[in-house]
């Protein structure tokens, strides 16, 4: 849970500082301003510039973040007569101004002569929100590895050609995160890039279960002799990756696959199926040390590694139609923890903010932004100052962009 007791008047915006506060926001001004400077005195003077205050800065996220909720395809519909328009918020910045800042919008203006990695536009500020998880939630023992579903906007979907849609899905990079399997919080992003030279390159993608377990590691550098469980899907679960973390205290489970999983090391009896016919619940097991290979029957055959549960120790899995069906209680804690996963891609994906840039790096900012929403809501759930006030996801967001466009009286309560 929270590590920190927030008041009972704490506002929307005072959930989201914990990830994202001012000093990073005055740091995004600084940027913004000297790019503007570096790119007029490349390409000529901009006449309709004026440096960006902190205040407008303010703004400028506020309205970015606006469209997580009303899905709007461009963030300019909220200053046109459509359907999009927000005549309520369009008054404090003009759609001019607010393009200018888009424009010249950074986190880090230059390249430093030490900075190899392709995401050192925003680097420093994923380094800050990762300090912000980690000081202000303190996860539970079963996490989750995952790559959160990312929902794009129904409407825009039913509506776009087939050619759009291929075009529009092809991001250079993919998202993993940690996660809180019992409140869902995220307590560490990974972005992998999908192109560049090194190890995490193209050549790392074309193997994929290296890649895999390359961004398995990262997500848990943090989480050594934490005795915390970690539930993995088949294309992360690997023996080699399990033993390795059991060295460093970390255990798991994780389903398996002869298809997507490196099945190295492996005995080839328990990955074939075997030919007598099952009944549902049935399962067979081998062990090594503290690893269990189980095998288990429930309509087709599902694998699990694991080295955090006992394999003789009994659980169920309660079906609507069929009751309940008899499995080990490794199968019982997957089912559980991938199920809260679901329901938090259910509720939480609608929100991440619709802007879609052509720039990775302002990719990837939406996204941590959106992410950093969503774990300032869950701590606000957490707190006392939710049974003050009991806003949804839609209400929270709406009364975070209000505070940002200083329409909201934010008198912070720290």
């Amino acid at each position: 849970g929270p590590t920190r007791k927030m008041p009972l008047t704490a506002s929307a915006m005072d959930f989201f500082q914990l990830f994202v506060p001012d000093n990073v926001l005055k740091n995004m001004v600084v940027q913004t301003n000297m790019y503007a400077k570096k790119y007029q005195e490349r390409f000529g003077s901009d006449d309709a510039w004026i440096d960006v205050t902190l205040s407008e800065m303010k703004a400028f996220l506020g309205y970015m973040i606006s469209t997580s909720i009303h899905h709007c395809e461009s963030v300019l519909s909220i200053w046109s007569s459509g359907f999009y328009s927000n005549k309520s918020i369009a008054l404090i910045m003009t759609q001019s101004r607010f393009e200018k800042i888009l424009k010249y919008f950074h986190v880090v203006a230059f390249r430093s002569s030490q900075t190899t990695h392709s995401l050192y536009k925003i680097q420093p500020f994923l380094d800050s929100l990762q300090n912000g998880f980690d000081s202000a939630f303190r996860p539970s023992q079963a996490q989750v590895l995952h790559e959160p579903l990312i929902d794009e906007d129904p409407v825009f979907i039913a509506t776009c050609t087939e050619r759009e849609l291929r075009k529009r899905k092809k991001r250079k990079f993919s998202l993993w995160v940690r996660q809180c399997s019992s409140t869902g919080f995220i307590c560490q992003i990974y972005v992998h890039l999908k192109e560049g030279s090194g190890a995490d390159g193209l050549d790392a993608l074309k193997n994929k279960p290296q890649l895999h377990s390359m961004v398995a590691k990262n997500l848990c550098q943090n989480a050594s002799g934490k005795n915390y469980i970690i539930f993995t899907g088949p294309s992360i679960t690997s023996l080699n990756l399990f033993e390795e973390f059991e060295k460093q205290g970390i255990y798991c489970c994780g389903l398996l696959s002869t298809r997507k999983s490196d099945c190295t090391g492996l005995p080839p009896s328990m990955l074939n199926n075997p030919e007598t016919p099952q009944s549902r619940g049935q399962y067979r097991i081998r062990m090594k040390g503290n690893m269990s290979l189980i095998c288990w029957y429930n309509k087709g055959h599902f694998r699990f590694l694991t080295n955090a549960y006992s394999p003789v120790q009994q659980g169920v899995i309660i079906k609507r139609k069929s009751g309940e069906i008899p499995c080990p209680l490794a199968v019982e804690a997957f089912a559980a923890h991938l199920s809260y996963i679901c329901k938090y891609d259910d509720k939480y994906s609608k929100y991440f903010i619709s802007h879609k840039p052509n720039k990775t790096w302002q990719q990837v900012f939406w996204f941590a932004i959106s992410i950093a929403i969503n774990n300032a809501y869950i701590l606000y759930k957490m707190s006392e100052a939710y049974h003050v006030t009991r806003y949804s996801r839609a209400q929270f967001g709406e009364r975070l962009v209000k505070e940002l466009l200083g329409l909201e009286d934010t008198s912070s309560s720290h």
